[in-house]
């Protein structure tokens, strides 16, 4: 019994007719906590809990801490998590709707994070959200449910935060013997992996300027870096209003309310990317979720946009 669920997986109607193609939905948005970080989030803390740990800690700007806090009310361990200042209000009452603490600290993940490394004891498990062996080995059950459907599918295309999605995804197609390739999907001012291989090297951005903060690592993990070296992973990139846009269009087409880090896959397909997706016939697109958008807050992020507040310097504003 695991405490994540196997999703449904569904070919996409209106995807497949706009971009000619056989579109395929990996539907992790519905998951318990509403986003696929429950994979491998609920495996590590499975496996803390049998190490007799008392406590979880984790540092989140929203959906892994929400997983986190899912799992934790579920195994009956207390929670707290670390947050930055970017984070919104919904994501703050969604990881307290779980039983969880909530800590608001620093401007960035980073800064959160060096705050809850700090809090740690012996009783304590630090659950990360996107960086290790445990967790992208949870997220590789995603391919594995897709392998036993027996769907044919010629790429993966999904959204890169801290690259624990990657990570699971390409752990679970080389597993099933697989050289399927990945399109790796990023909003321009959160595409860390995207300007990491430009410059063939870890790349720490200055700062997170995408409303799609659940992109936000300002530096993917070495993982899933080096695994743009051993595997066939292509590099896409969106803008905000283009993410948003295809979150609109998809709870249009399958009435499912994503965040615009999850519309940053899913315009790919809505835009018909022909330098990603034009060799491919079967597109599998992880609907990777995220439980903190709300129709109001994709209407503001877009009125924000388009017309940004005088009164502002920062190109857009933040959101998980």
């Amino acid at each position: 019994m695991t405490l994540h669920i196997p999703t449904p997986l569904v070919r996409s109607q209106p995807l497949s007719l706009l971009s000619k193609k056989d579109v395929w939905l990996k539907l992790d948005a519905l998951q318990p906590c509403g986003s696929f970080k429950l994979r491998g989030v609920g495996l590590v803390c499975e496996e803390h809990v049998r190490q007799g740990k008392k406590r979880f800690i984790s540092s989140s700007g929203g959906n892994a801490g929400i997983a986190v806090a899912y799992s934790g009310r579920q195994l009956g361990i207390p929670v707290t998590v670390f947050v930055p200042e970017t984070t919104t209000a919904r994501a703050k009452e969604l990881i307290e709707q779980e039983g969880a603490t909530v800590v608001v600290h620093g401007a960035s993940w980073q800064e959160a994070n060096e705050l809850a490394l700090s809090r740690m004891d012996d009783d304590t498990a630090f659950v990360h959200p996107f960086d290790g062996e445990g967790l992208w080995r949870g997220h590789s059950t995603l391919i594995d449910e897709v392998v036993q459907s027996g769907i044919d599918f010629d790429c993966v295309v999904l959204s890169v935060g801290g690259g624990g999605l990657l990570s699971g995804v390409v752990e679970g197609l080389t597993r099933h013997g697989l050289s399927t390739p990945v399109i790796a999907m990023e909003t321009y001012g959160a595409d860390s992996l995207a300007q990491a291989v430009v410059a063939g090297k870890l790349v720490a951005l200055p700062a997170i300027t995408s409303i799609a903060t659940s992109l936000g690592a300002k530096q993917v993990c070495d993982n899933a870096f080096n695994a743009t070296r051993t595997y066939d992973i292509r590099c896409g990139q969106v803008n905000d209003i283009e993410a948003i846009d295809a979150c609109d269009r998809f709870l249009l087409d399958h009435r499912i309310l994503v965040e615009p880090a999850c519309g940053a896959s899913l315009a790919a397909v809505y835009n018909s990317r022909e330098d990603l997706l034009g060799s491919f016939k079967a597109p599998l697109v992880v609907v990777c979720g995220g439980a903190t958008a709300t129709p109001l807050q994709l209407a503001t992020w877009r009125k924000n946009l388009i017309c940004p507040p005088a009164v502002s310097s920062r190109r857009f504003i933040d959101h998980d």
